[in-house]
């Protein structure tokens, strides 16, 4: 995407080190309608998300966490307004699809109750993220490695005779290099929000932005969406953390020669642009123990990818080892006990 905005200039960004080489639909039985009377805004107690939803949406449990603790709250003064919203493309129907399938396919060692859990739960969610784009300008040194063949002579035994032979090796002579290189980087996008984190937004990349559309509130009619909640500078240092990582990435491949090492850079980040979006989530939270976090099973409201971690029950693993133990050993008996 194209610069919305002119940015500020932000300085120099340093990496040091070794190179390594996707139509809103329905979310309930309701169609969504234009946006009439004042909306409710919540806070969850637990993970900290701030929820703006309609009042025949009131909730007491959070979609992110499941924490029977949303409570209504005051608006927050000086919460930057979306700039645009992505469209749900993924129905309702096909979102709880999507997730049995995956609570389906769990190994049967996860923890009681996650397999079972109840995929009608799911619910959507607009959830908050910043839109990045910057101009990266990079100074770089590196070395680089050139190929080459020669013929050496060795020798070798054949027969308990000593003999002489010749190969073809290949050597790398290394060269230094330095440069600069521009590039503009566009479409990072980092999380807002602090019920969805940056590694789960980016587990469910990406997100077909050319759906963008420009934010209005009947967009969202019918829907959940919740407020940024993290600080602007909190997005802003994740967003220059993944471009920088992605001039990184982009150095390492411009690199000419056969191979290179120790590539550095510097980057200095001009005419930054931030723009907050909302990005359609399907969210399934399922609170299966007191003593642990809530499962969360979260699918691509564009593209049904699906992305959850379910934990591994120590009991069953260690159920599971000892019945097969007991196995071994009655077989053992059977055979003569090693007679």
């Amino acid at each position: 995407m194209q610069a919305r905005r002119a940015g500020r200039r932000s300085g120099w960004t340093s990496l040091a080190g070794c190179a390594k080489t996707g139509g809103m639909a329905e979310q309930s039985q309701q169609t969504p309608s234009a946006v009439a009377g004042p909306l409710l805004h919540l806070g969850c107690q637990s993970c900290g998300a701030r929820l703006v939803l309609e009042p025949a949406l009131r909730t007491t449990r959070c979609p992110y966490c499941a924490a029977p603790a949303v409570v209504e709250r005051p608006p927050v003064p000086g919460v930057p307004e979306p700039v645009f919203a992505l469209g749900f493309a993924l129905t309702h129907m096909a979102a709880k699809a999507h997730v049995a399938r995956w609570l389906r396919s769990r190994s049967r060692f996860t923890r009681s109750g996650i397999r079972s859990a109840a995929p009608g739960e799911v619910r959507g969610v607009y959830v908050p993220a910043y839109l990045y784009s910057v101009l990266a300008q990079a100074r770089y040194r590196a070395s680089i490695g050139e190929d080459y063949q020669e013929t050496e002579t060795y020798t070798t035994t054949e027969n308990g005779k000593t003999v002489t032979r010749t190969r073809t090796v290949t050597r790398t002579e290394w060269r230094p290099l330095e440069g600069e290189l521009s590039s503009y980087v566009a479409d990072v996008l980092v999380t807002a929000s602090k019920g969805l984190d940056n590694a789960e937004l980016e587990a469910l990349e990406p997100f077909d932005l050319r759906g963008l559309a420009r934010y209005t509130p009947a967009l969202i009619s019918g829907w959940v969406a919740e407020e940024p909640s993290l600080t602007l500078a909190q997005c802003q240092a994740l967003a220059r953390k993944e471009a920088v990582e992605r001039v990184s990435g982009l150095l390492s491949r411009f690199m000419p020669g056969d191979s290179h090492r120790s590539l550095e850079h510097q980057s200095r980040l001009d005419w930054e642009a931030l723009d907050v979006c909302l990005l359609p989530v399907w969210v399934l939270a399922v609170k299966y123990a007191k003593d642990a976090p809530p499962l969360r099973v979260l699918v691509n409201g564009q593209t049904g990818a699906v992305h959850g971690k379910a934990p591994i029950s120590p009991w069953k693993v260690l159920a599971a080892v000892v019945a097969l133990l007991a196995v071994l050993a009655v077989g053992w008996l059977l055979t003569g006990g090693g007679r």
